[in-house]
């Protein structure tokens, strides 16, 4: 009998070891969630939402802003959080190339558009065609105030996408490859092939 208590307490501090080992090094982390609903990463900056301000401050510092939207209760996003957004690679290559300003689909925080229009949160994602849950909106380094985001922005990733396709964008984005004759879908499956070179290699 003493016996077999014994192998029920190994077997039950095993089960609880496995368990924290799961919950503090596996591929997922738990991410604070806001009074909006929405997850947050501290390094999330907070502005005005003033976007043309937002772009010339941006690009004073040598970065580029980008705009995420989220919505509360979306799994994408609380994914995204606790798989990308939480790897530290990609955490180090946004700060250090980007500024990332968080919006709520249906927020009612002000907005002031490109072109001088305040909005809110929720009527500038209908303003500018954002539907879905996260949407990542790249913005130029320099702008024109005679248009809205919609017509300004240099890219959009609506939807949730493993840590390869994610930095892929960003770096295409960062490197202006819009500019270029190799679109985002080239320029990601060269490096995926690359990728898969060296690991082979």
């Amino acid at each position: 009998m003493e016996s077999f208590t014994n192998t029920l307490r190994l077997t039950r501090k095993l089960a609880f070891l496995t368990l924290f080992l799961t919950l503090t090094t596996g591929n997922t982390l738990a991410v604070p969630v806001g009074e909006d609903g929405l997850h947050k990463q501290d390094w999330f900056a907070l502005t005005f939402k003033d976007i043309g301000e937002d772009i010339q401050e941006t690009a004073d510092n040598g970065k580029r802003l980008v705009l995420v939207f989220e919505q509360p209760g979306c799994s994408y996003c609380a994914e995204t959080h606790e798989t990308v957004l939480s790897d530290p690679e990609v955490v180090n290559y946004l700060n250090e190339h980007f500024v990332v300003v968080q919006f709520n689909l249906w927020g009612d925080e002000e907005v002031t558009d490109l072109d001088g229009e305040v909005l809110t949160e929720k009527t500038a994602a209908e303003k500018w065609g954002v539907m879905f849950t996260p949407t990542w909106v790249f913005l130029p380094e320099k702008i024109a105030t005679d248009m809205s985001v919609k017509d300004a922005a240099v890219g959009a990733m609506p939807g949730s996408f493993g840590k390869g396709t994610f930095l892929d964008l960003f770096t295409w984005v960062y490197e202006k490859g819009y500019e270029g004759d190799e679109t985002f879908q080239r320029y990601h499956n060269r490096h995926v092939e690359e990728r898969r070179a060296e690991r082979n290699g």
